[in-house]
């Protein structure tokens, strides 16, 4: 059961799972909807820009400023 949850200070148990996207909306929407409580704030990451379906601005510029906040977030699963 600890393979796919992680059991809070408050005995809580939530997903190991880290949610990365480059558009709020899609992200916005699990903060917001019926499972928010479901996953920790710290595990849903996102940034304000948008890469516009653009692989290499994904990649290249807006992608790799997240990359140390996402390792971590990983480390501390």
């Amino acid at each position: 059961f600890n393979t796919f949850f992680s059991e809070t200070g408050a005995g809580k148990h939530v997903p190991r799972a880290v949610y990365v996207d480059l558009v709020p909306t899609v992200v916005d929407d699990v903060r917001t909807g019926t499972y928010r409580l479901l996953f920790h704030p710290e595990q849903l990451i996102t940034v304000k820009e948008d890469a516009a379906n653009n692989y290499a601005i994904g990649h290249y510029t807006i992608g790799i400023e997240i990359v140390d906040l996402v390792l971590d977030r990983f480390r501390k699963l």
